[in-house]
């Protein structure tokens, strides 16, 4: 009896972990379509915002992508946010005043103050996020704007490519989680909303943005507050960001841990707001957001109750041989010689990071400022079409001010 209970726990643990990328989007197929209701009137004004901190191998190519932004769409407007970079960023942007009005603090601020400061100088109707390494298509600002036309549309969520999804192991397993995430946020969107957005490209009505505290995930409150207030948060398909994924493990691995730990402080921040969402709402929530936190924790609840139902089934001395050779199996996998492995180790590796950094929240750890990871190319502008590489940048002497 008691080797069946801690089968059946083994695998309910495993199901679980496996349950927002296997049955959810499978789920998600069934709830009924929440068709758009686009119309035909003036699309409303805009302001493209992002921040900047160690920048300066992203900004030549990132004014050339705002300027070809602004041929389509000549009223866009265009501000930046420096958080004290310590290279040439903020003198590349200032010698670029025609084309984007910079900001920038006596400190280091962190990106949830930058934008704060950001959306504070705005006047107009929406607010399109974005960051300093992703370069959008041109055309994509009049087709985001267009979602805008359906009253009941607060914020638009773009689709984003990684420009390397073959460069390395890391880059693989990256493009492969973020494609399927792409996935779960156009049938999310589908049947209403979309469980929020990532901060690469989206989009709000500006009278909804919030207060953000410092420490916490400035896109991820952003995009929620559009479904707490009522309003729609969905996803475009024709709205087209370019990124490069990190090619190196151990800077991706950071970097997911880092996100982790504020992702998950920031699902404690907005606890009482996300049980005043509608019954399939929260649904929607714990299942692409809750329970991926714990999935690394849930995946090893697995396998110690596999282990512990193995010596009950087959006794001590069966038992526990059987499960130390497979312990020893893991810990050779760790390092191995087949390409094949070598990916599923690194997917592994990318969820462990984010059970470390849900850690580093209950111990109260804290990020509030970022850093460019040191394996990030400058997006290949020759992947990502509808944008053109950049021209050579000069800047002045005194263009650091």
């Amino acid at each position: 009896m008691i080797a069946l209970a801690l089968l059946a726990a083994s695998v309910g643990a495993g199901l679980l972990a496996l349950f927002p990328y296997t049955l959810y989007p499978l789920a998600l197929r069934l709830a009924p379509r929440r068709p758009l209701r686009m119309r035909a009137r003036r699309a409303p004004t805009a302001t493209l915002v992002f921040c900047a901190y160690n920048e300066s191998a992203s900004i030549p190519a990132k004014l050339a992508n705002l300027r070809a932004i602004r041929e389509v769409w000549p009223a866009m407007r265009f501000r930046c946010f420096v958080d004290q970079s310590t290279d040439d960023t903020l003198a590349l942007l200032r010698a670029a005043s025609d084309i984007v009005d910079v900001d920038t603090a006596g400190a280091r601020v962190g990106k949830a103050t930058g934008m704060r400061r950001l959306v504070a100088a705005c006047d107009t109707d929406v607010v399109i996020f974005t960051d300093a390494n992703v370069m959008l298509e041109p055309l994509c600002v009049p087709r985001l704007l267009a979602y805008f036309s359906d009253s009941e549309v607060g914020g638009v969520c773009g689709t984003l490519h990684y420009t390397n999804p073959d460069a390395s192991d890391a880059t693989i397993a990256s493009s492969a989680y973020w494609r399927l995430e792409e996935k779960i946020k156009a049938r999310e969107s589908a049947c209403g909303s979309t469980m929020g957005a990532d901060g690469s490209i989206f989009a709000t009505r500006r009278h909804l943005y919030p207060q953000v505290p410092p420490n916490l995930l400035d896109d991820f409150i952003v995009s929620m507050t559009v479904v707490f207030g009522g309003m729609r948060l969905v996803s475009a398909p024709d709205v087209h960001a370019y990124e490069t994924a990190v090619v190196e493990g151990a800077d991706e691995f950071r970097r997911r841990r880092r996100i982790a730990c504020r992702a998950y402080m920031t699902h404690n921040h907005l606890r009482p707001r996300v049980l005043s969402m509608s019954p399939f709402d929260i649904y929607k929530y714990v299942s692409h957001k809750l329970i991926r936190w714990y999935g690394i924790w849930l995946a090893m609840a697995s396998m110690i109750f596999a282990g512990l139902a193995a010596i009950a089934f087959l006794g001590i001395w069966i038992g526990v041989p059987l499960v130390a050779a497979a312990t020893v199996v893991f810990a050779i996998c760790a390092r191995p010689p087949f390409a094949a492995v070598r990916k599923l180790r690194e997917a592994a590796l990318q969820f462990w990071a984010t059970g470390l950094g849900m850690a580093d929240a209950w111990r109260g750890r804290q990020y509030q400022t970022w850093s460019t990871p040191a394996s990030r190319a400058q997006v290949d502008l020759a992947s990502a079409p509808g944008i053109e590489p950049p021209a050579p940048l000069r800047t002045s002497a005194g263009g650091a001010g």
